[in-house]
């Protein structure tokens, strides 16, 4: 659907031209600005923040035909502005005094940034929280010891003090915490079970994406093994486990050696010709689809005030569940 995407004046600004197929204007800005939360994309198109064909476009609904040209403006927001706090409904796993697990849904943007300035996993946290956040994350990032991508679902753990940051910051340097991903990928990996290496850092092809570097980067490890076959074969459900913590470690890592995962809209293209190969009830099950199928499952740490062991898990979003049952029956 998108043909290009080519920011102008830094990161304020972005020209996009449609593709093949008319579509929702905010489905189509989803898909072309994956950086920029849902709920901020509905607000700058109702804000006046959109131009299609010339023309100012205020309603998220408007179908954008094949070839028009969209023009969209982000409103910079001064780099040291504070969140404000938003209450919303927080899936909590586990809290006391010094930390919190949240089952984060996809969609979600943990902390503000460039294009997502509220309406994130940080300010429903302060909205919860009040003012017992950790500070050392800095004033964006209150609490935040690590991330979920905007589309990955799952386990996260937030500070409420600096101490208990510190100690969890330290876990994640050690590679002492359990981390578990579920993802559903097109094909069947093999070997059935190991690790992928290589160095990931900034792609010198398209810098808004990240890839497996020859030279530079930061060393990166994921463990995975398959544990079923779905859709004739066309898709795995693999469960990946992750030594290092780099940005978009499994999908890069997975893409490399060529089983991306089911739905990514980033590192996956458009699989179309596997696609054709799909079963009915899958094929079915991925036309409503548009996400990377991705879920951070199992969260594994050391207490770090207690000392205690905490270790939780989380069954997929029931849109996942669909996915892959959909991929059981075919």
């Amino acid at each position: 659907m998108l043909k290009s995407i080519m920011p102008n004046e830094g990161e304020s600004q972005y020209s996009l031209r449609a593709g093949d197929e008319r579509a929702r204007l905010d489905k189509f800005l989803a898909l072309a600005v994956p950086d920029i939360s849902r709920n901020r994309l509905k607000g700058l198109i109702e804000s006046g923040q959109v131009r299609v064909g010339g023309e100012t476009i205020a309603e998220p609904a408007y179908r954008v035909k094949p070839g028009e040209q969209v023009e969209l403006t982000v409103p910079k927001v001064s780099d040291d502005a504070a969140p404000k706090a938003q209450a919303m409904a927080l899936d909590i796993r586990y809290e006391d005094s010094d930390l919190i697990v949240i089952n984060k849904p996809a969609g979600l943007v943990v902390h503000p940034a460039a294009g997502n300035y509220d309406n994130t996993l940080v300010n429903g946290l302060m909205a919860h929280c009040g003012t017992s956040l950790s500070g050392i994350g800095g004033v964006r990032r209150p609490g935040i010891v690590h991330r979920l991508d905007k589309d990955t679902s799952g386990l996260l753990v937030a500070a409420k003090n600096d101490a208990a940051h510190a100690g969890l910051a330290s876990q994640f340097e050690a590679h002492s915490l359990d981390r578990a991903y579920l993802a559903l990928v097109w094909g069947s990996p093999l070997p059935p079970r190991g690790t992928i290496e290589g160095n990931i850092g900034r792609s010198e092809r398209n810098r808004k994406k990240m890839a497996v570097l020859k030279r530079g980067g930061r060393a990166a490890r994921t463990h995975y093994r398959v544990m079923e076959h779905l859709a004739n074969n066309s898709w795995s459900l693999i469960e990946c486990r992750l030594e290092t913590g780099r940005t978009h470690q499994i999908r890069v890592h997975l893409t490399a050696r060529g089983y991306t995962v089911v739905g990514d809209q980033v590192y996956g293209g458009s699989r179309r010709n596997s696609a054709k190969t799909l079963p009915e009830k899958a094929t079915a099950a991925l036309e409503n689809w548009n996400r990377q199928a991705l879920h951070a499952y199992r969260l594994g740490f050391k207490h770090p005030i207690s000392g205690e062991r905490v270790e939780l898990e989380s069954d997929p979003p029931e849109d996942m569940q669909a996915l892959i049952a959909a991929g059981r029956e075919s």
